[in-house]
């Protein structure tokens, strides 16, 4: 039985469902998952910085408990659980994670064995250098602010970033129906392009490419092949081949692969015991000893050989059956004005000095109205103490009136004051009456009239905006830029068989009958015990050998049939 007043409405589950599912997916997408173009943010990134920003923890002052920082993001912004918010700083603070790390962390954050890190109470954290340049001009009305989820406060909806975080540190997030995963890039290849790009705004991907030359991953290793690179700039989506960095040495009497640096995102720990395995299962052969030799000074991993073996052939089967080859594809997928959009590297580059130049009006508006309430104020000091009768009239007002309100009103009529300019002059402080401040305040309206002046032109003049985000970019790669770390094989490509076949010498023999065998030849040269006969020479009863061949397995063998077709076959 239902109450009495209530109303019932049927609906349709099918439908339900399908609003409902709609609705969460949106939700996903939106505000969770996928990054926004302008400052390659997500809302739990931007909150986090947006938290600090607020505490103060910037990269010149002391650090901060973590719990205390993610205790104000959750609070404030961030109404989720205390891990989503602690993970995401944490992950901002690693320099095998991001290639321009945002926090400045303070204690155990994790490492590339995939240890995690020590709990919040433990560990305290600042922003970087770096993440003062994506929160700059945040207080000069620069972006649009939104009430957080309480109505209590507000928080930006993008940052307005003078780094280019979406390129430069990539991202990478499962949302409903779509994903994103975003390599980062080099800093200075990165302004290079831009500012190719400001210069032309016609300018081909291909020209881009000159700049910014691949994806630079910050745990470095090597790009193996191009085409998932050209493939990932031309249309946002490619699959990118990366090799750890790879030396031989010798160690006492045995040959050693040496890897100092895996591919990103490769957990050291469990590719090293995944490849203890294989060896174990022996279908990776050679391997005499692995060792973990990684210390602060940089990573090691030793895979000791054999006697016998070949130490590229043994290199081949890793790269095959391990994780020191892997693929990064590309999925360039981020929110352009709230709509996920699949982008290649000329409309990231576009958006992002699309953002610069809206950031720069914006900040030049904020600081040309300032500019001018300040030289309404000075133009009001100069009415009324411009001159010693001037001055001594003012006085006399302000020690006749009965309460500062008349006080201000007998301003007004007087010299022709505003309002605004009138409570100034009663909050001057007898100090600045006399004649060196006032030659002071002529100074400052003369050089406040100068800057609205110079405001006033960056605003109508657009070539002028855009040789100032060239600026303050150059400034920034002068700043923070660095070498590349991935370097580029451009003769990579697929691996063949040759690659894990060893090329040994052979003996093919074919009998009469027609069977065909092949044995190594230092196999073949080995007498059984009993001493009858060769190992690759036993045949069926009443066949025998009509043909021996020695070969080397990489060579082909060309086969005529009777019909006079030919095929060929690797020995």
């Amino acid at each position: 039985m239902h109450k009495e007043g209530e109303r019932l409405i049927p609906i349709n589950i099918v439908d339900e469902m399908k609003t409902s599912y709609i609705d969460y997916s949106m939700s996903v997408i939106v505000s969770r998952a996928l990054p926004d173009v302008r400052d390659g943010l997500k809302p739990v990134h931007r909150r986090v910085l947006y938290g600090m920003y607020g505490l103060n923890v910037f990269s010149n002052r002391k650090h901060l408990k973590s719990a205390r920082i993610v205790g104000d993001v959750l609070g404030k912004y961030h109404p989720h659980g205390d891990s989503s918010v602690y993970d995401a700083m944490v992950r901002m603070a690693q320099p095998w994670s991001l290639r321009y790390e945002q926090v400045d962390g303070q204690g155990n954050f994790g490492s590339m064995d995939g240890d995690p890190p020590a709990a919040m109470r433990y560990t305290e954290a600042r922003l970087k250098k770096i993440s003062d340049e994506i929160l700059a001009d945040l207080d000069k009305e620069t972006v649009d602010f939104q009430n957080n989820f309480d109505d209590s406060l507000t928080e930006p909806t993008v940052l307005p970033t003078r780094i280019p975080n979406l390129l430069v540190n990539g991202t990478s997030g499962i949302a409903v129906g779509m994903a994103t995963n975003m390599a980062p890039h080099n800093l200075t290849e990165s302004i290079d392009a831009i500012c190719a790009y400001i210069d032309d705004k016609e300018i081909s991907i291909d020209d881009l490419m000159k700049h910014i030359i691949a994806p630079d991953f910050p745990t470095g290793g090597i790009i193996y092949g191009y085409d998932g690179v050209r493939d990932a700039f031309h249309t946002g989506r490619g699959r990118i081949v990366l090799r750890a960095k790879v030396n031989f040495e010798e160690i006492g009497n045995r040959n050693a692969i040496i890897v100092t640096e895996v591919p990103y995102q490769v957990n050291k720990a469990e590719m090293i015991a995944r490849t203890a395995e294989l060896v174990k299962d022996e279908k990776i052969t050679g391997i005499y000893e692995i060792r973990d030799e990684s210390d602060r000074k940089g990573l090691r991993i030793v895979y000791e050989l054999k006697n016998d073996a070949i130490p590229n052939v043994v290199l081949n089967l890793l790269y095959k059956y391990t994780s020191l080859q892997t693929s990064f594809s590309v999925n360039n997928i981020a929110l352009v004005k709230g709509r996920p959009e699949q982008l290649n590297l000329k409309n990231l580059i576009h958006h992002f000095v699309e953002h610069r130049h809206e950031v720069i009006v914006r900040r030049t508006e904020y600081e040309l109205r300032k500019a001018k309430e300040r030289a309404h104020i000075l133009e009001g000091f100069m009415k009324v103490i411009g001159t010693q009768d001037s001055l001594d009239r003012a006085i006399a007002i302000i020690r006749h009136s009965a309460n500062p309100q008349a006080a201000k009103e007998g301003l007004i009529s007087e010299f022709e004051l505003s309002e605004i300019q009138a409570q100034a002059i009663l909050d001057l402080r007898l100090a600045r009456l006399t004649g060196m401040e006032l030659d002071k305040i002529r100074a400052e309206y003369e050089e406040i009239m100068a800057l609205i002046k110079d405001l006033e032109d960056i605003l109508s003049n657009e070539p002028r905006r855009y040789q100032i985000i060239k600026d303050e970019l150059l400034e920034i790669k002068e700043k923070y830029g660095d070498e590349r770390r991935s370097e580029i094989d451009y003769s990579g490509g697929e691996m063949s068989i040759e690659d894990i076949i060893p090329d040994e010498k052979v003996v093919l023999t074919i009998s009469h009958a027609g069977y065909i065998k092949r044995t190594l030849l230092s196999e073949y040269k080995v007498q059984s015990r009993g001493g009858v006969g060769n190992r690759g020479a036993t045949t069926r009863d009443e066949d025998f050998l009509e043909y021996i061949v020695t070969a080397t397995n990489h060579e082909y063998l060309l086969f005529f049939t009777e019909k006079g077709k030919c095929f060929w076959l690797r020995v």
